[in-house]
């Protein structure tokens, strides 16, 4: 008994071993050096994930890209995971901080998770150094895009549309820089609506979940506070990365050796970033949007081309 103990454990432990090997291409390094890695890594990510609302996976995957000996399949498919498990461990304290609104998530959601599903097939079949060239050159302008708006931390907007009125889309939430609520709403939400259906397609396509779009489109284009757009973004995302991501786990492209290490640190990491975004200045947040952002875009470009 004792035996065949041991004779499976030598198996499981050779088989660790191999699939490590395989995905990342380095067998000569044990098997629990990458896990480990991945640990610390993500665990930062999540801190600076959450002040962001990009879910984690938009640093994710071009930091383990550029860093870790990974298949950029492997990467992609935990990526997806990464930004779901962030979301989740993030969302429900937004939602009690009045920082999230259930009233715009949903219809949002539910056009965004339908459209990542055609992403995820579309990814799965493009070249990879295609897909990280796109995938930088969008997120360095969306990045640069920031740059250039002006009063995105509590944006002014005008009357909100029919839309907005007939699913009661607004609130107040604390801000606790200043000690003052403040009241939102938002508008253009028609527009709104068609954008996320292709923020969905992208999302799926790059497996990086929809952070890194959310958030401007909710900021900058419908009108949302910095903070409840951010919010908001971490609670789109563990609805919306859920179908793309069993797109990629049903075609094989999740290794748990991979996306278990890096989904237990992006959770801690987010709870964490939760915490100092309540009590973090809205300009403060949106410069750290701004250095995140750019940072991944340029990377994942200088990666496609072939030059980080």
């Amino acid at each position: 008994m004792i035996e065949n103990f041991v004779t499976a454990a030598s198996s499981l432990f050779t088989a660790t071993n191999v699939a490590v090997a395989q995905a990342t291409g380095a067998p000569g390094v044990p098997w629990w050096v990458w896990p480990l890695a991945l640990l610390v890594t993500t665990f930062l990510i999540g801190i600076v994930a959450a002040l962001a609302g990009v879910g984690g996976s938009v640093l994710y995957v071009p930091i383990v890209s550029s860093f870790f000996p990974f298949n950029f399949d492997f990467i992609r498919g935990s990526g997806l995971f990464v930004a779901l498990a962030c979301s989740l461990s993030a969302a429900p304290k937004l939602l009690k901080s009045n920082l999230a609104s259930l009233r715009l998530v949903i219809p949002l959601a539910l056009i965004a998770s339908a459209s990542s599903i055609v992403g995820a097939y579309l990814g799965l079949s493009l070249p990879q150094n295609v897909l990280k060239i796109l995938l930088g050159l969008l997120i360095t302008s969306i990045a640069l895009l920031f740059v250039f708006s002006k009063n995105s931390e509590i944006p002014k907007i005008g009357h909100p549309d029919a839309l907005t009125r007939y699913f009661k889309i607004g609130g107040a939430y604390l801000e606790s820089s200043s000690g003052q609520d403040v009241s939102w709403t938002i508008w253009r939400l028609p527009i709104g609506l068609v954008l996320f259906c292709g923020i969905g397609i992208i999302a799926g396509m790059f497996g990086i979940g929809a952070g890194w779009a959310n958030v401007p489109v909710l900021n900058l284009l419908l009108g949302a506070p910095l903070k409840i757009a951010v919010g908001t973004s971490m609670s789109l995302l563990a609805i919306t990365d859920t179908s793309a991501a069993w797109i990629y786990l049903n075609q094989g492209a999740v290794l748990p050796m991979i996306t278990i290490p890096s989904v237990i640190g992006i959770m801690i990491g987010s709870r964490i970033g939760v915490k100092i975004l309540n009590n973090a200045r809205p300009k403060s947040v949106r410069y750290i949007v701004i250095l995140m952002l750019l940072f991944a875009g340029l990377k994942q470009l200088l990666n496609g081309l072939g030059w980080g």
